[in-house]
């Protein structure tokens, strides 16, 4: 083949290519697509990670805990501690040192983890106890406003005062005028709108001894008091979860953690409880926890494993009857013992010699005796050696095969 077809079949092929390239950039549209790898480690092991970046964005000092052991190290004056942990194993020790810290100056902030018990005048908090606060739930609070119309009705009627229109028309406004009752609002001074925070609206606090000089309340239930606590503060709150990763962008609660922490160093606390014995022991020793383990596998082994090889199972072909007597014997002698036996060979002997000489059971043992000489003609010593009270003691297989002997002796002589 010459060289200018050789030119017109390449020339052909590449415009060929060409116009196909033209046609797929055209039909080839360019997207983005995103991808979610779900939330980091380090957020999913901290709920309260977006709360610490928060509080340093607002150029305050965050650090972060996981014992009480920081108490040793953590001044007082310009601090705000944040228990954020659950405190059910909290030593009442550990509950003093708080509230020790706080007085010296310290800003304490904690939830109220347990619902107040009427009966037994306490909840088991220890810190919420210590300082008369009280955790109710809101349905009970429902119940105590169900019975408090029914007694406003009762003096009414009493008093003949006849103002239910009145009071009704005060319930219907107050509903009219909040259009968030499920918020918590915390009021400021000089501020003509409060700050609304998401509290779970199931809790309520009650301050028994009337010590709180600030509060933030919903429609029903109030959800934060703050006291005054020797030189320094104390915050009570009934959750923070308004304050974790999920929440903490809703409403103002981003706010309402500045604000608790202002011109303070924070620390999180998110371990207030003690660990317990087995907890430290495996923190520390594992090792010895696991040879422990196999010496005690080991020891129930040996108190466990069989004394001498195992003995193989009789050939069924082999089997005789005196084997099964045997085998019967041994049976009787595991379960009812050497006392059992013998006197079923002496009440034997009776039995026979009652048949052969009437009255033979009324009759003294001296008597019995010289008439079973009688009637076996065997000696008074070989009577008394087979009809004696058998002794408490065991007797050891020589004794007790001779005193099977006599007895048999003496059984078929009758």
């Amino acid at each position: 083949m010459s060289l200018r077809p050789r030119f017109l079949i390449g020339a052909g092929l590449a415009l060929l290519l060409g116009l196909l390239a033209i046609y797929l950039g055209g039909r080839l549209q360019p997207y983005q697509e995103t991808v979610e790898h779900g939330p980091a480690p380090e957020v999913l092991g901290n709920p309260y990670l977006a709360a610490e970046h928060f509080l340093r964005k607002r150029d305050l000092q965050v650090a972060r805990a996981d014992g009480l052991e920081v108490l040793d190290t953590l001044p007082s004056s310009g601090h705000t501690l944040l228990l954020l942990g659950n405190r059910a194993r909290m030593t009442p020790r550990q509950a003093d040192r708080l509230l020790e810290w706080a007085d010296k100056g310290g800003h304490l902030l904690f939830v109220a983890e347990r619902i107040y018990d009427e009966e037994d005048g306490k909840s088991g908090d220890l810190l919420a106890d210590r300082l008369g606060i009280q955790q109710f739930e809101g349905k009970d609070l429902e119940k105590d406003e169900a019975v408090e119309p029914e007694e406003a009705e009762a003096d009414n009627e009493a008093d003949g005062t006849g103002n239910d229109a009145e009071t009704d028309e005060g319930q219907s406004a107050q509903a009219d005028g909040d259009p968030f009752p499920e918020l918590t609002k915390l009021y400021l001074e000089n501020e003509q709108a409060p700050a609304y925070a998401s509290f779970v609206p199931e809790f309520h606090l009650y301050d028994s001894q009337n010590r709180a000089h600030a509060w933030a309340n919903s429609a029903k239930a109030t959800h934060m008091l703050q006291l005054n606590h020797g030189q320094g503060l104390i915050t009570v709150l009934t959750d923070s979860w308004i304050w974790q990763t999920r929440d903490i962008d809703q409403y103002d609660n981003a706010w309402l953690l500045w604000y608790l922490t202002q011109d303070t160093a924070v620390t999180l606390l998110y371990r207030a409880e003690r660990d317990s014995l087995a907890t430290l022991l495996g923190q520390n020793f594992p090792e010895a926890l696991v040879a422990l383990a196999l010496l005690i596998a080991l020891l129930l082994w040996h108190v466990g494993r069989r004394q001498g090889p195992l003995q193989a199972p009789a050939n069924r072909a082999r089997r005789q009857l005196e084997e099964h007597l045997r085998g019967s014997a041994d049976f009787l002698l595991r379960r009812s013992g050497q006392a059992n036996l013998l006197q079923g060979l002496q009440r034997d002997i009776q039995r026979r010699a009652r048949h052969r000489h009437p009255g033979f059971e009324r009759l003294a043992v001296a008597e019995q005796w010289q008439v079973l000489g009688r009637l076996t003609r065997l000696p008074p010593s070989a009577i008394s050696q087979a009809m004696r009270p058998l002794p408490k003691q065991r007797l050891n297989a020589a004794e007790f095969t001779r005193q099977v002997a006599h007895l048999q002796t003496l059984r078929n002589a009758l």
